[in-house]
């Protein structure tokens, strides 16, 4: 499979993939997000893979979505052609037969925590950092956030996430309930490919049919979710608010927002 963006490593029925643009924190533009869709896909109809592992290149998981994609004129139109990518993305990790592991290596922001959040089990190394990063730049949350870090989280402190926006580190994200276990940094991949490994051994059928009762619970909810957060991602990107954040997010200073 011709993947630029991703890297595809597969063994003990383990397949491992790797957001691959470092030099951008893996920051989320088309290529990359049309190239995960490709790799999940792949992953989905592959037998010989019974469990995935998610995570990126260098020193970061991933940053959110790409802000050079935002300075345009008509960024609303970017952010709704862009979030189309990322809910099949989120649809498809969700949809699959097999236990996914989220393995967080550094900051993630934006988007990131949407994929995160979507995975079944998540595995955090000690450095790691998070932050929402919406607001802040005049834009809402996508990729089905406002419904799964509420159900991880709660929704008094996804609220809290999403108007304040912090920046929060590993222990409080195991805190909040956002990830699953943290580790030392040197301990990452070798503790989430030996998780993966035990679940590539397990009950395929089992773990199938958990998945399909998880998804039960709220899968309707997620679809229209996704819609509704494609629509007001959609609005905000044709605000001023989301030039001025983004000048300001190229300037590192903070923005001066009008409210309209």
């Amino acid at each position: 499979m011709n993947l630029e963006t991703i890297i595809l490593n597969k063994e003990d029925g383990v397949t491992i993939v790797r957001l691959n643009r470092p030099k951008e924190f893996n920051a989320l533009d088309f290529h990359l997000l049309n190239d995960l869709a490709r790799a999940l896909e792949f992953c989905s109809d592959d037998k010989e893979t019974r469990a995935v592992v998610i995570t990126g290149e260098g020193k970061a998981f991933c940053a959110g979505g790409d802000v050079s994609l935002f300075r345009g004129e008509d960024a609303g139109d970017t952010l709704r052609q862009l979030i189309k990518l990322m809910n099949t993305v989120i649809i498809t990790i969700r949809r699959m037969q097999k236990p996914i592991i989220a393995m967080i290596n550094g900051m993630t922001a934006g988007g990131g925590m949407s994929i995160v959040a979507a995975c079944d089990l998540r595995i955090c190394g000690s450095s790691a950092k998070f932050k929402t990063a919406y607001t802040a730049s005049g834009l809402v949350p996508d990729g089905g956030w406002a419904l799964l870090m509420p159900l991880l989280m709660g929704f008094g402190k996804a609220s809290e996430m999403a108007f304040m926006d912090p920046l929060f580190g590993s222990k409080e994200a195991l805190d909040y309930g956002f990830v699953t276990k943290v580790v030392e940094d040197t301990e990452l991949e070798n503790t989430a490919l030996h998780i993966a490994r035990n679940l590539a051994s397990g009950p395929s059928v089992a773990f199938a049919l958990v998945k399909e009762n998880l998804n039960n619970a709220f899968f309707s909810l997620l679809e229209r979710q996704l819609e509704v957060e494609k629509e007001s991602m959609t609005i905000a990107g044709r605000t001023s608010d989301v030039k001025e954040g983004m000048k300001a997010f190229a300037e590192k200073r903070k923005p001066i927002f009008m409210g309209r």
